[in-house]
Formats: C-alpha cells, sequence, structure tokens
C-alpha cells in the first residue's frame, strides 16, 4: 500500500473504536443504569486513550509528509484535513485525554442530578475541572488572540471569537427589538394555546410519520429517549435521533424530532463508504446545526407545512380536532420569552446563544470565576429577555454541553440559524419547483439539493467556504435576520 492507502486503513481503525465509544455515550445518556457511571467513564476513558494513540502515531505523521500537496482533490483534501487533526491531537499528551474523558462520564452524571435538583452548588466543581482542562487544552493547542478560539476550532474550523463577537453584536440589538415587536407590541389575536392531552404512544407515533417522510430511513436509525435531544451517527448505517415528552404539549417532542432528523439527514446523506474519512464527515457544527434548523424552521414552522400535515396530526391527537391549519401555524411560531434555549422560539433563540458565549468567552479567559457563573447568567438574562431566573434548572444548568466539555460548541448553534436562512433562500432561488413541492409534502428536491451542494462535500471545504459555494457568499446575519422579520413581524409563514 502507498502512503495514502495507509492513512485510510489507520483512519479506518480509529473510526471504529470511535464509534464504539459513542455507543458508550449514547447507551449513559439513554438507558444506563446510575451505578453503571463510573465504571463506564473508565470504559470511555480507556478507549479515548486509544484512538489518541492512534491519532498520533509517528507513522501518522510519516504518512502525511509522504503524500501532502496542494492539490485541489478529494485525496488532497483528505490529507490536508488529517494533519490539521494530526498537529492538534499530537500537541495533547495522552493522560490528559483519559482524564478528561473520565472527568466528563462523572461530570455529565453530576450534571442530570444537579439539574434535576436545581442545585448548581452539586454540578459547581465537575464545572471548574471542566474549565481547568479547556484552558490547559487551548493553551497546549495554542492560538494568536484568544483561548477561546483554539476551542472553537474543535468545532468549527476557521471561526474566531473577535468575529463570532463582532456578528452577534450585529445581531444582538435587531433582536432585542424584534423580541419586542414580536412579543410586546404584537398584532393580532393571541396565538391558541396548543396545550391538551397527547399521548406518549400517539407522539411518537405522529413523530415517525413526520420523521420517515422527511427522508430519515429508520432501517439505518432510531429514535429514542433522552434527558436532552441528540443525534448520533454510531455506525455508516446506524444513526440515532433522541427526544423528550411533554404529554400536554406534542409540539416539545415533535420540534424536537424534526430538529434531529435535520441532523440524521446529514449523517444518512453523507457517503456511508466514505465514513471514517473527511470526506464522508460533517464539516462543521455550524454546517450541522444548519441542517437541524431548517428543517425544524423553514420547513416545519411553515404554513405549507400544517396545510399537509395538520389532517395527520389530527388523527393522532383528539385534542386537535377542530384545530385549523392557520390557528396551528400562528401557534408554533409565537413569540414568547422563555428561560428554555431548546423550547426557545426562533426570533427569541439567539438571545440564549449570545449568553452562553459571553459566558463561556469569560470562563476561558478568567474573567469569571466558576462560582459566579449563576449570578452572571441570571443578570445578563434579564438584561436580554426581560426575565428573572427562578431556579439553576431553568438557568444555567439546562443545557448538557459543559458537562460534555463542550466550551466553544455553543456559538454554532446560531451559525446554524444563520446558514439554515442562507441556504434555504438559495435552495428557493435555485430551484423553482422547491416551493411548489413543500406545498405538496415532497422533500426530495430539497434532500436532493442540500445533498448536492452540502453533504456530498464532505469536510473538502471549510465550512465558510462551503457556504460560499452554495450560497455564493460566506455566512451573514441579514438573510437571518430578513427571515425573521418576514415571519414574525410581516406574518408571513409561508
Amino acid at each position: 500500500m502507498n502512503a495514502y492507502e495507509q492513512l485510510v486503513r489507520h483512519q479506518e481503525k480509529i473510526a471504529l473504536l470511535q464509534s464504539c465509544n459513542a455507543l458508550l455515550s449514547w447507551d449513559q445518556e439513554t438507558y444506563l443504569p446510575p451505578k453503571g457511571v463510573a465504571y463506564r467513564a473508565q470504559q470511555r476513558a480507556a478507549l479515548s486513550e486509544q484512538v489518541h494513540a492512534l491519532k498520533t502515531s509517528d507513522a501518522v505523521g510519516t504518512w502525511l509528509e509522504a503524500c501532502e500537496s496542494d492539490g485541489d482533490t478529494e485525496e488532497a483534501a483528505n490529507v490536508r484535513w488529517w494533519r490539521h487533526a494530526f498537529d492538534r491531537a499530537q500537541r495533547i499528551p495522552p493522560k490528559l485525554v483519559g482524564e478528561f474523558e473520565e472527568a466528563t462520564s462523572l461530570a455529565v452524571a453530576a450534571w442530570q442530578d444537579a439539574k434535576g435538583k436545581s442545585d448548581y452548588q452539586l454540578f459547581k466543581p465537575h464545572l471548574q475541572t471542566i474549565v481547568d482542562y479547556n484552558r490547559r487544552m487551548a493553551d497546549l493547542w495554542g492560538y494568536e488572540d484568544s483561548p477561546y478560539d483554539a476551542l472553537l476550532e474543535e468545532y468549527e474550523r476557521g471561526a474566531r471569537s473577535a468575529h463570532l463577537s463582532e456578528m452577534f453584536g450585529q445581531l444582538k440589538a435587531p433582536l432585542v427589538d424584534l423580541v419586542k415587536k414580536a412579543t410586546d407590541d404584537a398584532q393580532g389575536p393571541p396565538a391558541r394555546d396548543i396545550r391538551g392531552d397527547f399521548p406518549t404512544e400517539a407522539q411518537q407515533a405522529f413523530n415517525f410519520e413526520v420523521c420517515q417522510a422527511l427522508g430519515f430511513d429508520f432501517e439505518g436509525g432510531r429514535i429514542d429517549t433522552a434527558a436532552h435531544p441528540f443525534c448520533s451517527r454510531l455506525a455508516p448505517d446506524d444513526t440515532r435521533l433522541t427526544t423528550r415528552y411533554d404529554p400536554e404539549d406534542f409540539t416539545s417532542s415533535f420540534f424536537g424530532v424534526l430538529h434531529e432528523t435535520g441532523h440524521g439527514l446529514y449523517e444518512q446523506g453523507l457517503s456511508q463508504e466514505k465514513h471514517a474519512l473527511p470526506s464522508g464527515s460533517a464539516v462543521s457544527l455550524g454546517i450541522h446545526e444548519s441542517q437541524s434548523r431548517l428543517w425544524e424552521n423553514q420547513v416545519g414552522r411553515s404554513r405549507a407545512f400544517w396545510e399537509h400535515w395538520l389532517p395527520v396530526a389530527q388523527k393522532h391527537f383528539a385534542a386537535l380536532e377542530d384545530w385549523t391549519p392557520e390557528e396551528i401555524t400562528r401557534a408554533v411560531n409565537r413569540a414568547e420569552r422563555s428561560f428554555i434555549r431548546v423550547e426557545a422560539d426562533e426570533v427569541t433563540y439567539d438571545l440564549h446563544i449570545i449568553l452562553r458565549f459571553e459566558v463561556e468567552r469569560q470562563l476561558i479567559k478568567g474573567s469569571l470565576a466558576v462560582n459566579d457563573v449563576p449570578e452572571v447568567w441570571n443578570t445578563t438574562f434579564h438584561e436580554l429577555t426581560g426575565l428573572h431566573v427562578n431556579d439553576d434548572a431553568q438557568g444555567c444548568l439546562q443545557d448538557i454541553h459543559w458537562s460534555l466539555g463542550a466550551l466553544g460548541y455553543f456559538p454554532t448553534y446560531s451559525l446554524g440559524n444563520l446558514n439554515a436562512a442562507q441556504l434555504f433562500a438559495a435552495a428557493l432561488d435555485q430551484e423553482p419547483s422547491l416551493a411548489r413541492d413543500l406545498e405538496e409534502a415532497d422533500y426530495s428536491s430539497l434532500r436532493n439539493w442540500l445533498r448536492g451542494n452540502i453533504f456530498a462535500h464532505g469536510c473538502r471545504y471549510l465550512p465558510n467556504e462551503l457556504m460560499e459555494r452554495a450560497t455564493g457568499r460566506a455566512t451573514e446575519p441579514e438573510p437571518y435576520l430578513a427571515h425573521l422579520r418576514s415571519r414574525y413581524l410581516d406574518g408571513d409563514h409561508r
């Protein structure tokens, strides 16, 4: 075998071990009994150390040197991606990798307990450990302007905190104004309250029917229940979705499933034969999130969507028997200040992300102590939304990400919103039949456009390059703001 073939074979070994670790992680968040957490932490740590050893093997460096080039071929792009990953991995000692994996496994269990009891003090020492590890890794990885940049690079290649801060600054004031106009100054009759009797079994049946219609392959996937909805590709033909259920509000699980289906369609739309290669992998979380938000919001909250799916929902839910498509469209697009990010409407959602971005940057910089997180969170949240946070579960403990060690992850959610609006607008412009297809609940043309413009490229291009190829420009706020103004101020729910 030549050097490139050796690299491919080596990456396939790494992918196999990573899939085992992903399965252990999925099991921990779905079915693992509480007493199994401590040993699970050791299992995942052991696997992570093996993966890290393979990633940093001297042989990898030798193979990379033998086949690096400046070409624009898929092979050259794969090698460049592996070089970037190799250089970063070599800077982190194997012992640190195992320690971090064990710390996060314990932190997840502590977070679940702390959230259930709404007691930040139970999670605080684990967060301190997570922050300390992230600072150490940022220093080892290296950075030019901010240690937070080194963490961002793990989730969004090429992203920098200064640029994100500028872009979020362009969003912040318009969003605060939009929230006021869409809530306090809203015109027309109030949206009908959607709460009622929605049995979990009926929700599961409806969710399955819609998810399948969107194109998710249940021969290569499934939906389970978890405290925090997520999607995980465990193997080339094994993509798992999760959601959570509220028996009084079917939209909680439903939009969770739409969101995770978007992630799942991306994973299933990638080349399964190249799953171990960059060219068969998702390029970034900001692009990944664009897929979930596009299907959840641009598609799933449109009037066209509910014209088709309300009659189906009424077969599952007696509580919707006398609803009209107009009423349910207004209900699922109601703008309302709320505490929980994953249940926030489109117009308020990014204020949640801006808050987390600012808190994380301060934690990594050292200008915010872990002990002071609840106070800063609650104060900033009130400044952004006008709401007073009454307990930690509705505040700084609501998300799982910090327990997973994923500082630098949250900004990708807003990047996903921006990308989703920009991609959807480009798809409508480039595919004249798309609007009609969506009205007829034919989602194949949208899937095919995304497959050709996003999925097919894998990691061949960096996120902004990929957006430029698909839409003609790098990610920018205006298409997203235009979408929000149209939907929430002009009442255009098409």
